[in-house]
């Protein structure tokens, strides 16, 4: 994974919450229902934790997650929060201090039950696909070590409707993406791609769970 890609993303992020702030908009998603509905299908991997349990939430941003995760979950989630931006994580510490953990680097060994990522594959800017591609394992290979329980994440649709993509965003085959989970983490990986918006969510369970 170059530095250089990296760094794009981390300027890119970095201008979008200098711009709005701790809004959607903030970490480049139009609105709070649509945000609402993506985080309702990331917590579906943990719909079958019966006590407390630990959650990374990678990409975090300003950690507006939080706001949806408390109401439900209250003291039996431990939040963690990881985000490539300085700027997010200033922002998500002033705003969400009490809650949870922020870094832009995480400790070393750390190690947590859940793994949510949402956003983090869509901007893409002038990177290739194929290089783009290489960077969405890499991640997965990352959330596969440092989740022991399972991970979710999202990505924009190739069947998204073509007078309404752009240039600078990637749109992913669905059925390739299940298809290296499947045979790459588990043999208990969903695909949810049946909600109202123009992408798609994976689950990928650990097989002891």
């Amino acid at each position: 994974m170059s530095k250089e890609l990296l760094n794009k993303v981390n300027e890119y992020y970095s201008k979008r919450i200098l711009e709005h702030g701790a809004t959607p908009q903030g970490v480049d998603w139009n609105g709070v229902e649509s945000q609402n509905i993506r985080f309702e299908q990331l917590m579906k991997i943990a719909e079958s934790a019966k006590a407390e349990f630990s959650l990374l939430d990678f990409g975090c941003g300003y950690g507006g997650m939080l706001d949806f995760l408390n109401p439900v979950y209250g003291n039996r989630l431990s939040y963690t929060g990881l985000d490539i931006s300085e700027e997010m994580i200033k922002v998500a510490k002033e705003k969400y201090s009490n809650h949870g953990d922020f870094y832009k680097v995480l400790p070393n060994d750390f190690k947590v039950d859940y793994l949510v990522a949402s956003g983090v594959f869509n901007v893409r800017q002038d990177t290739s696909d194929e290089q783009w591609w290489d960077y969405i394992i890499n991640t997965l290979n990352q959330f596969d070590q440092l989740a022991s329980k399972g991970f979710s994440f999202n990505v924009l649709t190739s069947y998204s409707d073509k007078p309404f993509m752009r240039d600078y965003l990637y749109y992913a085959n669905p059925e390739r993406l299940f298809n290296y989970c499947k045979t790459h983490y588990s043999r208990q990986v969903a695909l949810l791609h049946d909600y109202p918006l123009y992408e798609f969510t994976i689950l990928v369970k650990k097989e002891d769970q």
